[in-house]
């Protein structure tokens, strides 16, 4: 079975997740944004084996981590979808507007694209791209137990900024209502920040997309 752990990290308070199977302990770690050290404690407390790092999309407190993970650790990169590429690009630049320490930029591994899958030890997750926060952002969607860890696509009672550079707010709609609705309202979802919820939930009640 897939498991998972979220930690927040950075000053933004961003949910890194673990995510493992249970019959093999091999992880991967979504969403690195910093807190490093933090992260890799836990990693050694659950005696996970830490085999991949997947991104959501490229903002600061997202992916400001993945870099010097991958170098320390040896590990491959997978995602965001390249519509980022300039934000990985400028993750100096972001480093330096809020004061956070210095982040590597990185070149993906693997970069992702909508109906792509990933794989940790036996189990699946697959991937839908839903731009609008971030040109190339993408979820991650594990149907075997009803979770998509979905970045800043969607949060309980709001949705992502669309007023970043090249982000679009219909898109965005579209992405929520074409591409994370249809997963089902069982479908409990981790958001960047804050807690979760389901899709059910904000389907009913978010003020941004509810009755979508």
């Amino acid at each position: 079975m897939l498991r998972y752990r979220t930690l927040p990290v950075t000053p933004f308070q961003q949910n890194c997740s673990l995510v493992w199977c249970d019959q093999t302990h091999d992880a991967a770690v979504i969403d690195p944004g910093g807190d490093l050290d933090a992260v890799l404690a836990e990693v050694q407390r659950l005696g996970l084996h830490l085999k991949a790092i997947w991104i959501t999309h490229a903002h600061l407190d997202h992916a400001g981590g993945a870099g010097e993970l991958a170098r320390r650790l040896h590990l491959p990169i997978d995602g965001p979808h390249e519509g980022d590429q300039f934000w990985i690009d400028g993750l100096p630049k972001q480093c330096a507007a809020y004061g956070f320490p210095p982040a590597l930029a990185f070149t993906p591994t693997r970069w992702l694209h909508d109906g792509d899958t990933v794989t940790i030890g036996h189990e699946t997750l697959n991937v839908r791209h839903c731009p609008g926060h971030t040109p190339g952002h993408v979820v991650f969607h594990a149907p075997q137990i009803d979770r998509c860890f979905v970045g800043d696509v969607l949060f309980a009672g709001s949705i992502g900024r669309t007023d970043f550079p090249q982000g679009n707010h219909q898109q965005l709609i579209d992405s929520i209502t074409g591409r994370l609705w249809p997963m089902g309202d069982q479908t409990v979802f981790i958001p960047g920040h804050g807690p979760e919820s389901t899709f059910g939930r904000e389907r009913r009640s978010n003020p941004f997309v509810g009755g979508t």
